[in-house]
Parts: C-alpha cells; structure tokens; sequence
C-alpha cells in the first residue's frame, strides 16, 4: 500500500502517532509519507525527522500551514495536491483538524479525476475541544459535520474521543474505529531513578492546558501536607515558561523545582520518581502511556481517555484543574508504601492493548477493508 500522513504541526502527541505508524508499516513493506507545516518544530523535532526519513520512501515534504483557517490555505492546498496527486497513494490519513481537512479536500478531488484514494480524518482533540456555547465552536464543529462528506472513515484514539465526536458534533455518517495509540516494545523497559531524584516530573507543553499551573499549586500544597521539603523537575518548552518561573518564584519553589528545555522522554523519566500530567484538557497523551512503559507511576488527571488507561476507579486520578486534589493524589504517592503496586495497571495487561504494534495492525486491517486490498487467507 502506498500510504501519506497529512498533518499541521510536528509537535507533540500527533507526531509521535504518525511516526509509529510509519515505523510499524514501513517495516511490514508498505511504502510511506508524510506531509505537514514546515514553519513549526525545531531542531528536536528536526533530529526525530532525520531519524524516520529513512523509512519515509513516499517522502517527507514540508509546506506552510497555518493553525486558523487562512487565505494562504488555498495556496497551501494546491501546493499539496500537486505533490499528493504525484504520489499516487492509496490511502490519505489526515491527523488533526488542518491535516484532516487537507487529506479529505485533496482526496475528494482526486477522486473527481477517478482516482481511487481512501480519505481518513482522526479527530486527536483538536477541534473537539471547541464548544458548542460558543458562535466560534458552533462554526468549526458544523465544519466539522459537513467534511464528514469528504471522508471515508473516522479514527478515534479512544472511546472518549468517539463519545466526545458524537455528543459535539453527532453520530458519524461514515465508518468509524476506535483504535488506541500505543507504544513501541523497545520502550516497555523499566527506567529507574536514583534515590535523591525529584518526587515528581512535569513533562510537556508549557502552556495552561496543560496544566504547569496547577502543578506548581498542587506540588506547594503537597509540602505543605507532608510537612517537609519535596523536589521536582519540569521539562518542556512553550509561550507561558516566563510566567511559570515568575510563579514558582512568588511561592519561593525556585530552589525545589528545577526547569529543562524539552528532551526525549525517557531521558526525562530517568530523572524523577512519579510523572504527573496535570492537563485540563486531553484525548489520549502519550505521555501516559510512554511513562507506563518504562515503568513509572503515573498520576494524572481525570480528563479524555486517561481514565481508559489507569482505569475508571483509579486512585491516581484527580478531578481537573483542582490543584487541592492533585495534591491528595501527589501527598498519598509519596506517603503511602506499596503505592504504586497498588494503583498501577499491571504491565501484561497494558501491553496487550497499548502497544504500537497493535495500533498499526489495526489501523492497516482498517486501510485493507476501505480500500478492498485485504489479503485473501485461502492464497500463498
């Protein structure tokens, strides 16, 4: 199969997605690509590309993209027809909402020209944190229902995303899969952390979604609680580091919780003893899943398909936003023995349904039924 990933920016969640899947189907002899923003990223995201390019025998081929719709959309759009139409793939993955609705357009008018292409749109968040109380959220989730013309399938990372999907925006017209992400088997490897290592590590976007907030709160109200001095480690970059110093200052936290730019994520879990992932705001994180693998305890809170991962009833949940809450979560983890034997998933059972291998096996069963090229059993 000949397959194209469309994607905005090379950051985060949705980058690590597509790059596992080109990865696993690269490897069981599908030829690749990947298309998405050339004025995001940096030279972390530039060294993860140098390490896929490799695989990416369709090629990798950067274009401006803007985040909010744009006159230099259409520019954008014809540019990727072009280099897409070119390509000849059969299968169009959209990621995002910019990658979705470039993947659906551009396959639609292929297909006006009888091109077979099946065209894919996963959602990862993005325009599903819109609400429907607003007149901007009622404008991008009706787009959002009228692109559902242009596609052929849904992919949702998992059954908190679909839910959200049909309560926003309503019940998919076409074919939908709910398939999580998961993680490479080279990463479900235990990583330590010394003895005097930080209690807790941030790691992520610096930016209020994500929660730096309400970690710095919560991590001051858990000291308080445990009545002496605690440390932690925050590792990411983003727009609101400046003001996130300037808070962990105010409270006099500028000695217990240190700062690093982004790294890889294993480097960082090798630095602290519990990850937390504080977001107001998730589908499925990564992060979660990456800290489980190698693993870590994790505690996080209670939003998009977390609770899929720890379990519905898991004592590492926290209610979102709550910095008191996170740290009643934060004080029992460093307080109670056993804690993390007692709260985590069990290693087996995680790997079996979060595992990269997984995700790609059902992500091709899905591109062979949309495009009829499953192999026959009864042949070979």
């Amino acid at each position: 199969m000949r397959i194209l990933h469309c994607f905005r920016s090379p950051v985060g969640g949705i980058f690590r997605h597509v790059r596992d899947l080109v990865e696993e189907h690269r490897a069981a002899g599908h030829e690749v690509g990947i298309l998405c923003d050339s004025s995001t990223g940096g030279a972390h995201e530039d060294r993860l590309f140098d390490s896929i390019r490799p695989h990416l025998s369709l090629g990798l081929t950067r274009i401006p993209m803007r985040r909010a719709i744009a006159p230099s959309d259409f520019v954008a759009i014809y540019k990727s027809y072009k280099h897409i139409k070119s390509l000849q793939p059969n299968i169009l993955h959209g990621h995002g909402a910019k990658g979705g609705a470039i993947a659906r357009l551009i396959g639609s008018a292929l297909r006006v020209n009888r091109y077979r292409v099946a065209r894919l749109y996963s959602p990862h968040g993005g325009s599903l944190h819109f609400s429907r109380s607003s007149l901007s959220g009622q404008a991008v989730l009706r787009l959002e229902r009228f692109q559902e013309h242009f596609g052929d399938a849904l992919v949702f990372v998992c059954d908190y995303e679909r839910r959200t999907y049909e309560a926003k925006i309503g019940k998919p017209r076409k074919v939908s899969r709910v398939i999580y992400n998961g993680i490479k088997d080279a990463e479900f490897e235990t990583i330590g952390a010394d003895q005097g290592a930080p209690h807790f590590l941030y790691i992520g976007m610096l930016r209020d979604l994500k929660g730096p907030d309400v970690f710095i709160d919560a991590f001051a109200r858990t000291e308080r609680a445990v009545g002496h001095p605690l440390s932690a480690l925050m590792v990411g970059d983003g727009p609101d580091r400046d003001r996130y110093e300037a808070m962990m200052a105010e409270r006099g936290l500028g000695r217990r919780i240190q700062m690093k730019p982004a790294m890889p994520a294993r480097d960082a879990f090798a630095m602290a003893k519990i990850v937390v992932v504080p977001s107001r705001a998730e589908a499925m994180p990564y992060i979660v899943l990456e800290a489980l693998a190698a693993g870590k305890p994790v505690i996080a809170s209670r939003v998009g398909g977390i609770p899929e991962v720890l379990g519905e009833a898991s004592a590492a949940l926290a209610i979102p936003g709550d910095a008191e809450d996170l740290a009643r979560v934060m004080t029992e983890a460093v307080t109670t023995p056993g804690w993390q034997d007692a709260v985590m998933p069990k290693p087996e059972a995680f790997k079996a349904v979060f595992s990269a291998s997984v995700m790609a096996r059902e992500m091709l069963s899905l591109y062979q039924d949309l495009t009829g090229s499953r192999p026959d059993p009864g042949r070979g």
